[in-house]
């Protein structure tokens, strides 16, 4: 099911591109599962059933992020998506309560820092950043320094029979024709990005990517795990979140 809620403008919103610094050759293709030492599952997270594409989204991307931070293939189920999903739209973590009305990803991302629980465990980022979704180059660079990427996606109808995600014309390839998705993008080949979504890997295409995707974003775990010399730059980042906690607005 489809669950993204339309894109949220903020203007204290971090652009990742000024705190990335010193960028190392970024490889023409990238797959963070073929690299990983792991086997790592690609449930549905009962995206099915509910628009829960958005903690669903979240959750594969936690799965790679702690196969780096544990040396583990965690465990997250169905459940824990689900609870997280209810309570982000004030249902709380009850299974008597059940709103399916979809999140907003900004929304999302930032009761993300907050941290969710899964497995009995909770899980947080350190910061998150927009992508311009046009800027190929930045946003290969996000997905090999930070594991993928989320993405937005206002999805045409044609999506829904297509192999491969292609950008096309018609009443069927309007945008949003289908609805609003959510997805985590594990690489890219060539053609363009790969996402997990619905229990399995898509690829699409750069043009389908820049024609459908209205939010990219950067998702940066934990400042630990960058130290000062790497690509993150956690000074300004610090700052960063310094001066938005204190209200201050960056255009």
């Amino acid at each position: 099911m489809l669950g993204k809620r339309p894109a949220k403008q903020d203007r204290r919103t971090l652009k990742l591109e000024t705190i990335i610094k010193n960028l190392p050759t970024i490889p023409d293709c990238f797959d963070f599962d073929a690299d990983s030492q792991f086997k790592i599952p690609l449930p549905m997270f009962a995206n099915d059933a509910w628009g829960d594409c958005v903690i669903a989204g979240r959750a594969h991307q936690t799965l790679r992020f702690e196969t780096i931070d544990q040396q583990a293939l965690i465990s997250i189920s169905d459940q824990d998506v689900l609870q997280e999903y209810w309570h982000e739209q004030g249902g709380g973590r009850c299974w008597n309560k059940r709103p399916d009305n979809g999140l907003v990803v900004l929304d999302s991302l930032k009761s993300w820092r907050s941290g969710w629980k899964a497995g009995g465990h909770n899980y947080s980022i350190y910061a998150y950043g927009k992508i311009n979704p046009y800027n190929h180059d930045m946003a290969k660079a996000a997905i090999y320094l930070l594991s993928g990427v989320g993405a937005g996606l206002l999805l045409p109808l044609a999506a829904q029979n297509q192999e491969v995600w292609e950008a096309t014309e018609g009443d069927s390839g309007r945008t949003g024709s289908w609805g609003g998705h959510y997805v985590y993008i594990v690489g890219y080949t060539a053609i363009g990005p790969v996402c997990i979504t619905w229990g399995q890997r898509k690829q699409m295409t750069w043009a389908f990517l820049d024609k459908y995707c209205d939010e990219l974003w950067g998702i940066v775990d934990d400042k630990n795990y960058w130290p000062l010399s790497s690509y993150i730059d956690i000074v300004r980042l610090n700052d960063y979140l310094n001066s938005v906690s204190q209200g201050v607005c960056h255009d």
